[in-house]
């Protein structure tokens, strides 16, 4: 629990509407339905009542909504006397992240970031998110976001942001996979299912060695860089692909893919975080690195 996920809960709570609130506070209605049911969860006991037709507060949710509202307002006062005890800093700062990131949760980073620092300006460059660390090893960037590696670079630090499953995913139409195939994968029968990877990445790292394990050598129909044009040629019906769930949950696209339950499953994304540790001391990049705190 934290300020982001009480100022969702807050933000549905007034509208009691799902995709209105998902709107206004610029995250998915999947995204929004995850994180209200994980503060459900963490608290042991429904907050809303949802049907077809509406959703509202259970008892228990209006009881929280006054102690969230209390939190809340307590954490702007106390975020309010902390910044007119800061340093007013000033600079520019570069950052580096893929599309679906600068649409999933960067708004929120840089607006919160913004309100405390108007006068650094951030230049933001967006590409395939496998490039993340190596953008930072080289210097071209500041601060970058991406997946953690299994392994992380020396001289590299990583702050966590989030997690995102790693899904195989297939057209609608057609049915490249049957659930035979799926219940028990093997060498035969994946030998003609046509896959689209990535060229690098830990994706692809993953997704190679699951397909290992299994002893599948695959038939790839292609190889590309990014997850978007993965799901893009996915939904042509071209093959099957691996892409992050935070992708999915922020394509267009979307209606057109079907999610298959590969078991095991790959093992999630850790999504945040890359700078240079030797540079965590400079102000500016203290200043947002603190800041995701």
């Amino acid at each position: 629990m934290d300020s982001h996920t009480l100022k969702l809960f807050l933000a549905l709570a007034d509208n009691l509407h799902f995709g209105k609130t998902s709107r206004e506070q610029h995250v998915s209605p999947s995204a929004l339905s995850r994180c209200i049911k994980q503060l459900e969860d963490e608290l042991g006991a429904p907050l809303f009542l949802r049907d077809n037709r509406s959703v509202r507060l259970t008892r228990e949710g209006q009881q929280f909504r006054e102690y969230a509202s209390e939190v809340m307002n307590g954490w702007q006062a106390i975020r309010q006397a902390f910044r007119q005890d800061q340093l007013v800093l000033h600079g520019e700062l570069s950052l580096y992240c893929s599309v679906t990131a600068s649409y999933s949760f960067l708004y929120d980073i840089l607006s919160s970031f913004r309100q405390d620092y108007p006068r650094i300006e951030m230049k933001l460059h967006t590409g395939d998110p496998a490039r993340a660390v190596e953008r930072v090893q080289q210097g071209l960037e500041d601060l970058a976001i991406g997946a953690r590696p299994d392994n992380l670079p020396a001289g590299i630090d990583f702050q966590s942001i989030t997690r995102s499953e790693l899904r195989f995913i297939g057209p609608q139409s057609p049915q490249l996979l049957t659930e035979d195939q799926l219940i028990h994968p093997d060498a035969e029968s994946w030998k003609d299912v046509p896959m689209i990877l990535s060229e690098e990445g830990l994706a692809r790292t993953r997704t190679d060695r699951w397909l290992k394990s299994h002893n599948i050598k695959p038939r790839i129909y292609a190889q590309v860089s990014g997850n978007e044009a993965i799901v893009s040629m996915v939904s042509l019906g071209f093959g099957i692909g691996v892409v992050p769930q935070i992708v999915l949950d922020n394509s267009p696209l979307t209606a057109r893919i079907r999610i298959y339950d590969i078991q095991p499953p790959l093992t999630a994304y850790d999504i945040g975080l890359f700078a240079l540790q030797k540079r965590l001391k400079d102000p500016l990049i203290a200043a947002f690195w603190n800041r995701q705190q």
